[in-house]
């Protein structure tokens, strides 16, 4: 486990364990859960589709093997004290740039859901 206070921002680094120079990593999704192994019934988004929530950032990184990024800490509700990610990463080759990983955040319109 990793501890932060409330507010406090979470650095991440992924890193693709390959010797092919020509592969890129990016990072697809993100999402909480204070369950670790239900990530379908309570959860929140920090990264879908690409795109982030407010507090999300991006770090660019020389070696296209690393993803860098960051967000600020929250409470998942005030009686789950631990948070568990879980992330989705594409790995694509380098410089295809129509590929998935070169199209970064694709933004879609909002759906209501219900309560």
């Amino acid at each position: 486990p990793y501890y932060i206070d409330l507010n406090q921002n979470l650095y991440l680094q992924v890193y693709l364990h390959s010797s092919d120079p020509n592969l890129v990593v990016f990072v697809e999704a993100c999402m909480a859960s204070p369950d670790p192994h239900d990530f379908s019934t309570l959860t929140y988004n920090i990264l879908e589709n690409g795109c982030g929530d407010s507090s999300y950032a991006t770090y660019s990184f020389p070696d296209s093997h690393f993803a860098r990024f960051t967000f600020n800490a929250f409470e998942f509700i005030s009686r789950h004290p631990l948070v568990y990610l879980q992330c989705e990463l594409v790995v694509c080759r380098l410089r295809d740039y129509s590929s998935r990983c070169y199209q970064g955040c694709i933004s879609r319109s909002k759906r209501h859901t219900s309560p």
